[in-house]
C-alpha cells in the first residue's frame, strides 16, 4: 500500500544500533609452542650494496699494484680504497647484527598475548616484515623507524592498536587466585578473627 514503507526484517536479521562489537581474549600467559619458520628472504638490497663496494674495493686494489700509479692520484685511491673498505665492513656488520637481532625479536613476538591472534589470522609475513623494518629502525634508519610504527598499529602491539582491535588481555585467573591464597593477612584482619571466635564461644 502506498506511504507504508518498507516491510520491517524479520527479527532474525534486525541490528540493534547500540550492539557492542565482539572483543577478542588473548591469553594473559601468551602464545606458547615454537615460533613459525622466518618466511623472509635475506636482506638482498643490503647484501648487494655491499658486494658492490666490495668490488669497487678489489677494482681499487688493483689500481694501486699499477707502478705508474704515483703521486697524487696514487694517494686519492688509496684514500678511496679505505673508505671503501670501511663501508664494506660496516654491511657486513649490520647483516651480521640484523640476522641475530631478527632471529631473537621473531621468537619474543610469538611468545606474546597478541601472538595467538597474529596465528589465527595468518599474519606470519606481516609480523616478519615489522621484525626487519625494527631491526633496520634500531640501527639508526629513520623510514625503517616509520614503517615499523605503523605495522605495530596494525600488528596491535601497543595499547590504542589493541583497542582499535577490539583485543584484550584476558586476565589470568589462576595466578590472581595464586596471589589472594599468598596474599598475607594484616593485623587489623587478624583481630577480626579473634573477636568473632571470642564472641562465638561467649
Amino acid at each position: 500500500m502506498a506511504g507504508m514503507g518498507p516491510a520491517p526484517k524479520p527479527a532474525a536479521e534486525r541490528r540493534r544500533r547500540n550492539a557492542t562489537h565482539a572483543t577478542t581474549r588473548l591469553p594473559a600467559g601468551g602464545r606458547t609452542g615454537d615460533p613459525p619458520r622466518w618466511p623472509l628472504l635475506e636482506d638482498i638490497a643490503t647484501m648487494a650494496e655491499r658486494d658492490a663496494a666490495q668490488r669497487t674495493a678489489d677494482e681499487l686494489e688493483l689500481q694501486l699494484l699499477e707502478p705508474e700509479l704515483t703521486g697524487r692520484a696514487r694517494s686519492a685511491a688509496q684514500r678511496k680504497l679505505d673508505a671503501t673498505q670501511t663501508r664494506v665492513n660496516i654491511l657486513s656488520a649490520q647483516l651480521d647484527a640484523a640476522r641475530t637481532v631478527e632471529a631473537e625479536l621473531w621468537a619474543e613476538l610469538w611468545a606474546t598475548p597478541q601472538a595467538a591472534a597474529w596465528e589465527r589470522l595468518g599474519w606470519t609475513r606481516e609480523v616478519a616484515q615489522y621484525v626487519r623494518w625494527k631491526v633496520k629502525a634500531e640501527q639508526g634508519d629513520l623510514e625503517a623507524a616509520k614503517e615499523a610504527r605503523q605495522l605495530a598499529d596494525r600488528l596491535g602491539l601497543n595499547p590504542l592498536a589493541m583497542l582499535r582491535l577490539r583485543w584484550e588481555v584476558a586476565e589470568d585467573e589462576v595466578s590472581e587466585q595464586r596471589a589472594t591464597r599468598q596474599r598475607p593477612v594484616s593485623a587489623r584482619q587478624r583481630l577480626k578473627v579473634v573477636d568473632s571466635d571470642g564472641l562465638a564461644g561467649g
